[in-house]
């Protein structure tokens, strides 16, 4: 029973081991994510950069930028990031990292870089093409497109899927004819029933001071 099992584990380590060097291999590239971002929208696009040298570590990340109205760059310990514009319209057309001296991201690692970026383009994919350094002075350009036949380049451009836009601003409600209604009739309503109070205290008023009169003239002899 117990060498069933040790050959069991053994069996499962190595199916394990192969699932997770396959994992990697696939996952080698420098890739984009940003689950459910959509077309048009604003997100947080997180580039995951992995070091394929054996010898060398990456120590610099350029990312071309489709013309972003906004990018900003979330703080990353030991290395310092500059967002470059286009001088006449003003838009994000690249970012760069570059690691400080002594930092890296040595082989068998990989690191995350986040940027919260928009109005994302109308499209369903968008194409960000990164040139990745590594301390060795080696530059991968990662900025192919996939075949004709869907076949993989060796240096793949990341690319990110859009969602269809859902039409809606952020933090904007659009209105109804119905809401519009009822907006121009709240303050006649208002009016009317600050009147209808108004009127209602004269008429007790009136009824106060009368039995007031009443009960004054019945105390005399």
């Amino acid at each position: 029973m117990k060498t069933f099992t040790s050959r069991a584990l053994c069996t499962a380590s190595l199916v394990g081991a192969v699932m997770v060097a396959g994992t990697g291999f696939a996952s080698a590239h420098v890739s984009v994510n940003a689950p459910g971002a959509t077309q048009g929208g604003y997100d947080v696009l997180t580039f995951r950069v992995p070091t394929e040298s054996e010898t060398a570590g990456t120590t610099g990340l350029t990312v071309q930028l489709p013309g972003l109205r906004s990018a900003r760059t979330e703080p990353l310990p030991g290395w310092q990031s500059v967002v470059t514009k286009d001088p006449t319209s003003n838009l994000a057309t690249e970012v760069t990292w570059t690691a400080d001296p002594g930092v890296q991201v040595g082989p068998g690692q990989f690191s995350e870089f986040r940027i919260s970026a928009g109005p994302l383009p109308e499209s369903g994919t968008v194409e960000f093409p990164t040139s990745q350094t590594y301390s060795d002075g080696t530059v991968v350009n990662w900025d192919q497109q996939a075949g004709a036949d869907g076949t993989e380049p060796e240096h793949p451009a990341p690319v990110l899927s859009l969602s269809p836009s859902t039409g809606e601003a952020h933090g904007t409600v659009t209105a109804t004819p119905e809401s519009t209604a009822t907006a121009a009739e709240s303050p006649a309503e208002s009016d009317s029933t600050a009147r209808w109070l108004g009127g209602a205290g004269l008429v007790l008023g009136a009824i106060a001071l009368a039995l007031s009169i009443g009960n004054t003239v019945r105390r005399r002899p």
